[in-house]
């Protein structure tokens, strides 16, 4: 039997000398956290940090087809991008669910590059190169990339120091390719998955150790740290951001995952009829956030019941959120019990606990 050989960022060695407690994520030996989930998570929410997150995968796709194969492909309207501009979308498969969410950058006039999720490279690969009948270019560049989330409030004034270009002038969902730490041809992008402001910064990977030192020597006065997957994890949740793999994926569709924000009808997209079929007649169950009342701690995959002890859905996230000091979690109930303030409970070892529907974001940045 073949062993599959875990990968590992250029940043690798540089967690292990920092004492990362490292774990297989997707196929990628990765931190999962330092000094631990809630000192790294007030990091970012109330100072600066830094994340690797180098497993990300970038795909190019240039060429006259690039645009309308992205507009096959994905659900949000590239049309509508220019130089410069990120758009978040997911890509819609052929059975009403989720191939990936993921970003769109638009780099210039036929020229894309799309950041997908770790554990979905090959996945979407697949699909994109399956779906191109427009001519497109496409290469996977994922290996050759290097990618930090500089993040939190204090971020800006960290990363200023390492350019000349006025960072309050990139507003949010943008991105500028310029010089960055002496680095040339450095992609960086204001945005985030923690609701705490940053910037993400691409780079090759030869310039990793470099980009990471300037970047540490930069944030000394600002008490910058490294911050591992967990603290990610519990940052994106409070935000109510969807995690790949857990609230949305095959078999959920970008309605019932409330993301029809991102699926514009003003287009043909893969499988659109059967979404715009879907809204006009509404959806039967919705991805919501809510609030434990009493004591327990929701998982992934437990089950919701309403007041009369049946089932009416299922656990996607949980977690104790360290900002509220109370548990959090999303999941999937039916459409009838999907109201802000409904009661519920969540099936924690065989006991009822209860819980209520709660509006997402759980905090307001």
């Amino acid at each position: 039997m073949e062993t599959v050989k875990i990968k590992k960022t250029a940043f690798n060695a540089i967690h292990h000398i920092l004492g990362g407690k490292m774990i297989d994520f997707a196929g990628y030996e990765m931190p999962l956290q330092y000094k631990g989930v809630n000192h790294e998570h007030e990091i970012i929410r109330n100072g600066v940090g830094v994340f690797d997150v180098s497993h990300m995968g970038e795909i190019s796709i240039q060429g006259k087809g690039a645009l309308p194969l992205i507009q096959k492909i994905t659900s949000n309207d590239a049309s509508k991008l220019i130089p410069g501009k990120v758009q978040y979308s997911c890509m819609p498969n052929d059975i009403g669910g989720i191939v990936d969410d993921l970003l769109v950058y638009m780099i210039g006039q036929e020229d894309y590059l799309l950041v997908v999720n770790a554990s979905n490279i090959q996945k979407d690969l697949n699909w994109i190169l399956s779906n191109n009948s427009f001519g497109a270019e496409i290469t996977n560049i994922s290996d050759s990339i290097s990618l930090l989330a500089v993040q939190g409030p204090k971020a800006l004034q960290v990363l200023q120091k390492l350019t000349d270009i006025n960072l309050k002038d990139l507003e949010y969902y943008t991105f500028t390719i310029s010089e960055f730490a002496h680095i040339p041809n450095v992609l960086l992008s204001a945005t985030g998955y923690t609701g705490a402001g940053g910037f993400e910064i691409y780079i090759e990977n030869r310039y990793a150790a470099h980009l990471w030192e300037a970047i540490f020597e930069a944030g000394k006065e600002e008490n910058i740290e490294p911050v591992g997957l967990a603290a990610r994890d519990t940052l994106r949740l409070e935000m109510g951001f969807c995690l790949y793999g857990n609230d949305i994926d095959d078999f959920t569709s970008p309605l019932e995952a409330g993301l029809g924000w991102i699926t514009k009808f003003t287009k043909d997209f893969v499988h659109s009829g059967f979404l715009k079929i879907q809204k006009e007649k509404g959806v039967a169950k919705k991805l919501v956030g809510f609030e434990i009342e009493d004591k327990g701690i929701p998982r992934h995959g437990y089950e919701i019941w309403n007041t009369n002890q049946e089932v009416i859905g299922v656990v996607t996230s949980g977690t104790m959120s360290p900002t509220l000091k109370k548990a959090i979690g999303m999941g999937y109930v039916s459409t009838e019990y999907a109201n802000i303030g409904d009661e519920i409970f969540i099936n924690i070892r065989n006991k009822p606990v209860k819980a209520f529907i709660a509006r997402t974001p759980f905090i307001k940045q």
